[in-house]
Parts: structure tokens; sequence; C-alpha cells
């Protein structure tokens, strides 16, 4: 089945017609004090020109050359209506660029059609995941709404700023000026193209985008050139944020938040039935109309690992699982309001196991984890590692710390700054010449609540446990990122 775009994308109309009503919640919640964590969703006012990173921790390790491209939202406020949930502020494209043992920060906005037009009239009125919006919205497509705001990937001379209801959006890798929607076939312009693509060890790149109980498979050359992309259909309409991949397979997992209602916000429409379970959906990357489904009990996700198989045959994927979906409802607001408790129980890094008898398994590690990444070189094959950040208690949602998690072994392997920091994701960066799955570094930022600023860690993914080997301080904070990459 060819992707078409009729019937796709998601209808401008009833976007248009969404009308929030003035906020009360807003005034109240001014009576109350601000949030210790609160520079995690602080606005930025504008872009951030290159500056050097100040060397506060150790030494700069021999032979880390490259930039670590993230993204995440850094606007969220304007004085005539603001978004009301994390996943809707503006795209903000960093910068960290590590050279002969000096460190350099910059970050830019990526020039949207929603930006634009919330900067002429001073206020956020576009609906999206988790906030209303108003009916002054201009939509006329889904890259009208388009926050460009959630992860990134590399692109030749460019890096590709994710947002997973519409294109992607081309900026320059040099100096993270916009370019361009990214349109990969011209009938496909707009189609989603979720935040999270997989890797096959050739370069070829597959990505899903979601419709209801419909997804369009893209496939992409190693060049970014598109390959093919076809619909399939699934067992049930869920929120998905993420899907992973074997060397051979496709796996989608569906948990039990799915579809009941058209309306706006985005998560409006889906309502939490845990007595369904969580359904896995195995496809064949050889012969998309080849497919198994098997049932889990309930978990929640945002975020999966790389999965890999086997000689036999089995699958297995590590996933964050949560207990229900109490933070993407209410937590992300509060995160926005910067005051208060936040609903919703901390993530537990865990184990899926898929048997090719049909039967399927979840174990969970007791350690509290998101932001799941693994060593590139190992996409979609075998590996015993996983790195996460930690630390994350009730109330509190956001991490303190780094874990790397051994799943031959059981053992976590963990750093852990205090509550005076708040970690963001790491990313796995091979070290040349070397092949080991631990011969690599984590590279990743943090905020220093202390400082009020934004660091830079670089650690050992054998040894995180024994802290940073070196740590790079700026002079600005920046609001925390969602996801990124690194190229050399």
């Amino acid at each position: 089945m060819l992707a078409s775009r009729r019937n796709f994308l998601m209808g401008a109309a009833a976007l248009s017609a969404a009308v929030v009503t003035p906020e009360t919640v807003r005034a109240m919640a001014a009576m109350q004090a601000t949030a210790d964590w609160a520079l995690a969703t602080a606005d930025l006012e504008g872009d951030i020109a290159p500056r050097a990173m100040r060397l506060v921790h150790g030494r700069a390790p021999a032979g880390l050359e490259g930039a670590l491209f993230r993204n995440g939202p850094g606007k969220f406020r304007r004085p005539g209506g603001s978004a009301t949930h994390w996943f809707d502020g503006d795209g903000l494209m960093r910068a960290f660029r590590l050279s002969d043992g000096q460190a350099t920060l910059e970050a830019r906005f990526a020039d949207t059609p929603k930006r634009r037009f919330e900067s002429e009239i001073d206020a956020v009125v576009t609906p999206g995941f988790g906030t209303a919006g108003d009916g002054r919205a201009r939509i006329g497509s889904n890259d009208d709404a388009n926050a460009a705001n959630t992860a990134v990937m590399v692109a030749g001379d460019e890096v590709w700023a994710l947002w997973e209801g519409g294109s992607p959006m081309a900026m320059a890798a040099s100096d993270l000026s916009t370019r361009r929607f990214v349109s990969l076939r011209d009938d496909l312009k707009g189609m989603p193209f979720q935040a999270h693509p997989r890797y096959d060890p050739d370069g070829t790149i597959w990505n899903i985008g979601l419709n209801g109980d419909r997804a369009i498979v893209w496939r992409l050359n190693a060049d970014r050139s598109l390959h093919t992309a076809q619909l399939i259909d699934l067992p049930r309409a869920s929120y998905m944020h993420d899907f992973t991949a074997t060397a051979r397979h496709l796996v989608i997992v569906l948990q039990p938040w799915v579809f009941e209602h058209r309306g706006m916000p985005y998560a409006s429409q889906f309502a939490w039935k845990p007595e369904l379970g969580t359904q896995v959906m195995v496809v064949d990357k050889a012969d998309l109309s080849r497919r198994r489904i098997f049932d889990l009990p309930t978990f929640s996700y945002f975020h999966l690992g790389d999965a890999w198989e086997d000689g036999s045959g089995t699958i297995r994927f590590d996933v964050a699982a949560g207990k229900d979906v109490a933070f993407a409802i209410d937590g992300a607001r509060v995160l926005v309001e910067q005051r208060g408790t936040v609903p919703g129980e901390p993530a537990v890094l865990s184990l899926v196991t898929l048997h090719t008898d049909g039967r399927a398994e979840m174990v969970r590690s007791g350690v509290t984890g998101e932001f799941p990444k693994s060593d590139p070189r190992r996409a979609g094959l075998p590996r015993r590692l996983t790195a996460h950040v930690a630390g994350e208690t009730g109330g509190r949602p956001l991490p303190t710390g780094l874990a790397v998690h051994d799943w031959e072994t059981g053992r976590s392997d963990a750093f852990d700054f205090g509550d005076r920091q708040i970690m963001e994701e790491a990313v796995f960066v091979p070290k040349p010449g070397r092949s080991g799955e631990a011969e690599a570094w984590l590279v990743a930022p943090s905020i220093n609540l202390t400082e009020g600023v934004t660091e830079l860690h670089v650690f050992e993914a054998g040894r995180v446990a024994d802290g940073p080997v070196a740590s790079w301080r700026a002079d600005v904070a920046l609001p925390a990122g969602f996801h990124g990459c690194w190229a050399g």
C-alpha cells in the first residue's frame, strides 16, 4: 500500500477551531513559590551566539572531537497567551562543539511558521500536544503547527530538527540557521516523521509517522534521500512517541493509551485503558505485510532502546516503562507552571523479550531511568549496555545523574550529582580505533542550579561511577532539552 497524503494529515479546520478560555490557573499559581528546578523550563528570549565554555573539572579526553547537537523547547510564554505543556515550546537547537580540548556552546531557535506568527502577535495560539491553542491560530497544514522541538538527526552539512507530527526542519550544521522544511517526496509533503529514527549498520534509516490506526513507514538511504514510503495498518490507534528495530524487524509498541475522540490539544484525544494491556507488533523489514503480535501486561512509555535478536529469532529491547500517563497529561503542565508537585511515578528501566513461540515477557530492573541510549555501532545488533539518566524521584520529575545498565550481569554503574543538577540525555561517542562496547565516552549536558548555568560533561562509558572525566561550564543557562546526536 503506497503512502498518500489524503486522509493522513490532521484536519487543519479542527485545529483552527480550537479555542482556549482565559487562564486563571496561572494567576493562582503565581501565589505559590517557584520550584527550585524552574530553570528547566525557563524562557530563552533569543538565540545564543557561539561562546567558549570554561573547563571546570578534569581534562578533555584526547581524540574526542566533534559536536553534540541537541533539540528541545526553548520558549513557552508570551504576554498574549502561553504554552501550557512542556512538549509545546518553540524548538531550540543547541550545538556543543569540542575541538583541541576546548568546548563552545551556541543555540538558535528553529525559524518555523509557528514561531514567526506567534512572535508577530506576541501570543502562543497554536494547538499542540498539551496546549489547546486559540482561534487566532493560522493552520493550513501539519507544518504550520510544527514546533521542530524534539530531536535531531545529522544529514550531511545539515541537522534536521524533528517533531513527531510533521516534516523535519533542516538547519545548517555550521551555524544552526534555518533553511527549509524537508520534503522527501513532493506528494508526501508535511506527512509525520517521528522524532526517533532507527539506523541500520549500512546507514539505512527507518522511521514512522502516525495517524490513528495507520502508520507510514519511511525508509531512507544513507544519504538521507527517500528509498520507500509505505502505509501499514496497526492493531490499535494508540499514542506512540518511539519505536525500535533489530537488523531484520521493526518493533512497534502499542500502549493502552488509545484514541477515543478528536479534539485539541492532541493528548486529549487519547484515553488510558489499562485493561487492554500493551501490545507489540513485529514487522519484517523485507516485507511489511509480514507481522506478528505479542501481548504484554500494561505499561506506559515514551522511550525505547535499540532492539536486537539472537540466532534463534528471539527479540529483546529495553524500555523506560511507566505505570500510567499521569506525567504526560499533568506532570508536564506543572513543569511549565514551574511550581507545585509533579504527579506521576518515575519510569523504570525494563527488558522485554519476545520469544519465537509467541510468548512475551518484561523484566523490570528496579532502576529508575529514562532516555535509554546505546552504542551506535551496535544499532539493531546484540549488545549488553544501556546508558540512561537516573536519580528521578516522585514529585521531582527531573534526573540528577547518569547510569549504565549491563543486561548480562544486572549491574548498574551510576553517578549522581545531587539535587542541584538536572541531568540531560547522554549519547555514546565511540573512541577512535576501538571497538569494545564500553570503549566509548558518554557526553551529556546538565543544568547547574546552584550556578544558574548549563554545563557539559564527558564520562567513561565503562566507569560512570567515577564521575565525569571532564566538565565545562557556560555563562548562560539553557532550558532542558529532549534529544540529541553526535557528529564526529
